[in-house]
């Protein structure tokens, strides 16, 4: 039990999906596992583990931005010594090599806060990496007819930026979209030799504007999560 989560010392399955949204955790857990037991209703940030495919897995929903994804991550990594998180998430495309729809595999997170330089110490600025192993795993549980892309995506802390043209030039070094989770993610991961991945579905877009549909939103997110799932199993 810690300060945020309410769960037992092996409550939760060494392998966790993680959205925001603890609504979606909930949907994920009722969709998709058996034998589903709540293991968090702390700040109403559910969690749940269950089966799928006769596999433990679990889902547990961090709130939104790198501050309150870093609480459950620790713990989650730390108390409850769970090995791997995957972050199912949503993201907004930058650039025209990524399209609204597209699942993007975050192989690297960059961010504009401070956060990581302080978990680090020495002033030190880290693109922090996605675990291969997991990243492969969900690359080879992709249907052939799905759209993806790899490569770095940007945290920011900012939803509301003040400046609306804040992100335009980040294509050019290479930047696919905008979340504002992952790069804390994987700076935790990394510290703690644990594993970690960040997946997200591009919901709308920066540069050619334009967004999903509800219904789309759902399908979309619906074909990440099941590939998460695959992935989950096999870690």
């Amino acid at each position: 039990m810690t300060p945020h989560l309410e769960a037992k010392v092996g409550d939760y399955a060494s392998t966790v999906l993680m959205p925001g949204d603890p609504l979606r955790a909930k949907w994920i857990a009722e969709t998709y596992l058996t034998n589903v037991k709540q293991v968090n209703s702390v700040r109403n940030c559910l969690g749940f583990t269950g089966n799928y495919r006769g596999h433990s897995v679990s889902i547990q929903a961090s709130g939104m931005g790198q501050p309150s994804l870093s609480i459950y991550a620790h713990e989650l990594y730390e108390t409850y010594k769970v090995d791997n998180i995957i972050r199912v998430g949503s993201c907004g495309g930058i650039g025209n090599n990524v399209a609204i729809g597209d699942i993007v595999i975050a192989s690297s997170a960059s961010t504009d806060s401070n956060m990581s330089k302080l978990l680090l110490g020495n002033n030190i600025d880290i693109n922090p990496p996605a675990d291969w192993n997991l990243l492969e795993s969900f690359i080879n549980n992709i249907p052939k007819d799905i759209r993806y892309t790899v490569g770095n995506i940007i945290s920011s802390d900012w939803f509301y930026h003040p400046d609306k043209n804040w992100f335009r030039g980040l294509d050019k070094i290479g930047i696919l979209g905008v979340e504002m989770e992952a790069h804390m993610l994987y700076a935790i991961a990394m510290i703690k030799n644990k594993r970690a991945l960040a997946v997200n579905t591009v919901s709308n877009h920066f540069t050619t504007g334009g967004a999903l549909s509800s219904a789309e939103r759902e399908t979309s997110f619906t074909t990440m999560t099941e590939i998460a799932l695959e992935t989950a199993i096999e870690s």
